[in-house]
């Protein structure tokens, strides 16, 4: 008898997934998202051991390049791990996806591994880093949080001690963000001691008049480059600056907060667990920060 061959129903494929047909960064390649595969036995993968960063791009260029080296190499130097390359061509990866994937407003991600080795908790010997990027198109500038501010939850801080460091370990802050989604909130602040460490994926800060008041750094906190930028433009334009942990209860009666990161710039917290600051609104402050710092970065993007 002869078969009968089924006629393929187009509507029967799999439908891909647009994200991955971006071109991403492995280890010297340049390859489409579902092609690039990653070794069970990177020891990033097993042990978390290794670092990563998140660098803004705004109209097609990458900003905030010189502190954001300095991070990585601070980070790196911190778990004692080369540099995958010099950073000339660690800046160049980064342009390179920018160019590749046509991306005009975003991120690239990017984090260094040990490598390959077998599991075992001491640094292995003779053993390469490993380098992914990837990139990431994001509305960062017509945000429409930027007017309408953002919703915090307080999650109690269960992170290791070296929380300077920006390790690809990032189990508490997965607990700690979902507990603030649960509530209904956009972002956690995480408290320790009664006091706002920082935010789950962000710098935190409350406004009392005309101050901005943050934690210093040390070891409790990332050293956020957003937050780096902001206080000296804050301190360029005469707005007091005063680095000193607050309390939960301070930031409730504070005129207004705000987070930074790379991929929020700056945005105003309107409620903490259901309580509204200030206005309710995003604050003058608040929106001067942003401004600020939008300027800045479109101005580096466009003199690249």
């Amino acid at each position: 008898m002869t078969s009968v061959r089924k006629r393929e129903n187009i509507f029967d494929r799999p439908i891909k997934d647009p994200a991955l047909t971006r071109i991403v960064y492995l280890n010297g390649d340049y390859l489409p998202a579902d092609e690039a595969k990653v070794s069970i036995f990177d020891r990033g993968y097993i042990f978390g051991d290794g670092i990563y960063e998140v660098v803004p791009v705004f109209e097609g260029a990458v900003v905030d390049k010189t502190y954001f080296l300095e991070r990585l190499e601070r980070s790196l130097a911190e778990i004692q791990l080369d540099w995958p390359c010099s950073k000339e061509g660690y800046l160049n990866v980064m342009e390179e996806l920018v160019s590749r994937n046509s991306l005009r407003e975003g991120v690239v991600y990017s984090q260094v591994t040990r490598g390959i080795a077998e599991r075992d908790f001491p640094f292995p010997t003779n053993t390469a880093p490993s380098f992914v990027a990837f990139s990431s198109e994001m509305n960062l500038l017509s945000n429409p949080a930027a007017t309408e501010g953002i919703k915090v939850a307080t999650t109690p801080d269960l992170r290791w001690k070296r929380r300077d460091i920006k390790s690809i370990n990032l189990l508490g802050q997965c607990l700690a963000k979902q507990d603030a989604v649960s509530k209904g909130a956009k972002e956690g602040w995480m408290v320790e001691d009664g006091y706002v460490t920082e935010g789950v994926s962000s710098s935190a800060y409350i406004v009392l008049g005309n101050k901005i008041v943050t934690r210093p750094l040390s070891n409790s906190i990332l050293p956020g480059i957003r937050r780096r930028t902001l206080l000296e433009l804050a301190a360029q334009t005469g707005i007091e600056i005063e680095e000193r942990p607050f309390s939960v209860e301070e930031a409730l009666g504070a005129d207004e907060a705000f987070i930074s990161s790379a991929t929020t710039m700056a945005l105003g917290v309107v409620s903490i667990d259901g309580i509204k600051i200030g206005s309710g609104t995003p604050g003058p402050i608040t929106m001067k920060m942003r401004k600020l710092y939008a300027d800045k970065a479109l101005q580096e993007a466009r003199s690249s």
